[in-house]
C-alpha cells in the first residue's frame, strides 16, 4: 500500500507541474496575443479549465501529507488517545465529504453535462470531461485518507505497547 501511495503521490506531483507549465505558457501567450492583436480566443477558456484541474488535483495532493486547514492549539491539549480519536474523526469527515460530494456528486455532474451534450464555446470540448477530475480526485482523497487511518491505527497500537514513545 505504501508503494501505491507513493506512486499516486508522484503522478499527482508530475501532473501538477505539467498543468502549471501549460497554464503559464497559455497565460503568457494570452498577454502576447493581446499586445500583438492576434486572435486566440481559446486561450482564456483553456486557462480556466487548467486552473480548475490544478485546484482540484492540488487539493487531492495535499491530502497525501494531511494538508488540511487546521487549528492545532486544541489538538495539542489532548491525550494520545484523544489525538487518535480526533485524527480518526477528521479523516472520516474528509472521507464523507469526498465520497458524497466529490465522487457521487461529481459523477452526477459529469453524467448530466455529458447527457446534455454541453460543449465549451471555444474549445468545443464536452464540459463533462472538464468536470471529470472531481470524482477522480474524490477517489484519490478517499485512498489517501484510508492510508492515513491505517497509519494512525498502527501508530496508536505502537503507542499502547510502548508508552515511552509519544508521537502520532
Amino acid at each position: 500500500m505504501e508503494k501505491l501511495f507513493n506512486g499516486i503521490k508522484r503522478v499527482l506531483e508530475l501532473l501538477l507541474v505539467a498543468i502549471f507549465i501549460v497554464l503559464v505558457i497559455d497565460v503568457v501567450w494570452q498577454v502576447i496575443a493581446r499586445y500583438a492583436k492576434i486572435s486566440s480566443g481559446f486561450t482564456e477558456e483553456l486557462s480556466r479549465f487548467l486552473l480548475i484541474w490544478l485546484a482540484v488535483i492540488a487539493t487531492a495532493y495535499s491530502r497525501s501529507y494531511k494538508g488540511q486547514m487546521a487549528i492545532d492549539f486544541f489538538y495539542e491539549k489532548f491525550s494520545v488517545k484523544g489525538k487518535y480519536v480526533l485524527s480518526l474523526f477528521i479523516e472520516f469527515s474528509i472521507m464523507f465529504f469526498a465520497l458524497f460530494v466529490m465522487v457521487i456528486g461529481g459523477v452526477n455532474l459529469v453524467n448530466i453535462t455529458l447527457k446534455l451534450g454541453q460543449l465549451s464555446p471555444s474549445l468545443g470540448l464536452p464540459v463533462g470531461y472538464v468536470y471529470s477530475i472531481v470524482p477522480i480526485c474524490g477517489f484519490v482523497i478517499l485512498f489517501f485518507s484510508s492510508f492515513h487511518i491505517i497509519h494512525y491505527t498502527r501508530n496508536h497500537k505502537k503507542e499502547i505497547s510502548n508508552p515511552k514513545n509519544r508521537s502520532l
